[in-house]
């Protein structure tokens, strides 16, 4: 089993955990933090390090994970994963087992689909993405790069969701639009 770093302990970190631990591909070794202390635990998972840790860390460990939410910015994601992709990392794609993605559909480097995410066919999800619970991603749709696309919301089909977008709880959009910025929970798109 690959051993498997994750960046940032808060409440999305919980949920990521949950969803390694059942996919079981990875060995979650530890999680880096820069606000807990080194020592301190997050569902029986150390904090092992901070972000100054990273190229040292990089010497034992190939894969890493970006455990911090997106609500308001990407920025903080963005940052992780340009300083993961510079010191080499691997990010794997992490799928929930409970979650549905068609052999058809493609998802890039360091994306998370959560517990009973949905994704149909020939959809198309960019890196560094958050899939969260219940979601649904109908056909054609384009998910750019660092989004997060929330619990329970609908993204329909040809919908193209531009890049660092983030998409609130239960909105719902219409079919073949673009889909840019700030999303506020319960919306719907036109």
């Amino acid at each position: 089993m690959e051993r498997l770093l994750l960046l940032g302990a808060g409440g999305h970190c919980k949920s990521i955990i949950d969803v390694i631990e059942q996919e079981g591909r990875f060995e979650i070794v530890g999680i880096i933090d820069n606000e807990l202390e080194v020592g301190s635990s997050i569902l029986d998972y150390k904090i092992i390090g901070n972000d100054d840790d990273l190229a040292n860390l990089r010497k034992e460990y190939k894969y890493a994970l970006i455990a911090v939410g997106q609500i308001k910015s990407a920025v903080v994601r963005k940052k992780l994963f340009k300083r993961l992709k510079v010191l080499n990392y691997t990010l794997p794609v992490v799928v929930s087992p409970l979650a549905y993605v068609s052999k058809y559909t493609k998802i890039d480097e360091g994306t998370v689909v959560m517990h009973h995410a949905l994704i149909n066919t020939d959809a198309n999800v960019g890196k560094n993405c958050i899939i969260n619970t219940k979601a649904l991603i109908e056909h054609d749709v384009v998910v750019e790069d660092h989004c997060h696309i929330s619990t329970g919301a609908i993204v329909n089909g040809g919908v193209v969701v531009k890049k660092e977008t983030f998409y609130g709880s239960n909105a719902t959009s219409k079919e073949y639009i673009d889909v840019n910025g700030f999303i506020k929970a319960g919306s719907v798109v036109k």
